[in-house]
């Protein structure tokens, strides 16, 4: 696979909570192989290292939904060409916010969290969560998870020696604000931050991609969120057996990687406008 003559040559890479763009160090190094440009933005604040934002984690406290997405806007919308976006869990979220809002040629939503209106909670979500969901007081700090619950909520399928190992190199708090907004969202009036518009036609195509043991983001948000979409632009559902929350690196992602690949580039269209 190579990026096409006139379509996109650059891959955005999203990373979601708990995490940072260090997560996604495999698929950088295997679509740059095929040629492609691959950005992975942190987040404000957050392009620092792991060991760095775990002995100082104010940058993640300091965190809003907007911020975040502004920043993602001002990336993609300085490229010369519209970029596949893919997004790993609060990444996928965010892929479909920009996706929206008129960016991207096409995405792919990893393990995706879900966008606003999508109220299925499922228990092993709950249970994933609930470190933060526990105290409202969460609200204005930075979140870490322990060992433990890094393995049941990214890591379940994975040895317990993988896990620690993973938790290691690739875990930091997340930010408290975020989430108990996002739980907040579908119960206050008018559109939050997450909230796209399920019937925008002109939106560039979506795959959803869902590993069957994610405890996090299970199967059934990600089927939850495909029903919302209404319009006729392409939105597909692709369902791995076997695979965890933390999916892009547990063994066997190579071939995802390269299906989701393959899917952006067969279903590229350009978007119509991007957001001033």
């Amino acid at each position: 696979m190579q990026p096409p003559p006139n379509g996109p040559d650059t891959i955005v890479l999203i990373h979601g909570f708990w995490v940072t763009p260090r997560s996604w160090e495999h698929w950088i190094r295997r679509y740059e192989s095929y040629g492609f440009r691959v950005l992975a933005p942190a987040y404000p604040g957050m392009d620092v290292e792991v060991e760095a934002l775990n002995a100082d984690p104010s940058p993640i406290e300091a965190l809003t939904l907007p911020a975040i997405v502004e920043h993602l806007e001002r990336i993609v919308g300085a490229l010369d060409r519209a970029p596949i976006l893919m997004g790993h869990s609060a990444g996928g979220a965010l892929t479909q916010i920009l996706l929206d809002r008129g960016y991207g040629a096409c995405g792919v939503a990893i393990n995706s969290a879900p966008t606003e209106g999508v109220r299925t909670v499922p228990l092993s979500q709950v249970r994933a969560t609930f470190p933060v969901l526990k105290n409202p007081a969460n609200h204005h700090r930075a979140v870490a998870l322990t060992p433990q619950q890094w393995r049941y909520a990214f890591t379940n399928t994975f040895s317990e020696e993988e896990s620690r190992r993973l938790y290691e190199r690739y875990a930091v708090p997340a930010s408290g604000r975020i989430l108990l907004d996002g739980v907040l969202a579908n119960f206050q009036p008018g559109p939050q931050a997450a909230a796209v518009d399920y019937r925008n036609g002109a939106r560039a195509p979506l795959l959803f991609v869902s590993g069957s043991e994610d405890h996090l983001m299970p199967p059934k948000v990600q089927r939850a969120n495909l029903r919302h979409y209404k319009a006729a632009t392409v939105t597909e559902l692709r369902e791995h057996r076997g695979f965890a929350h933390l999916l892009p690196a547990q063994e066997g992602w190579e071939a995802i990687a390269d299906e989701a690949l393959r899917w952006a580039l067969e279903h590229t269209a350009q978007p119509t406008a991007r957001s001033a």
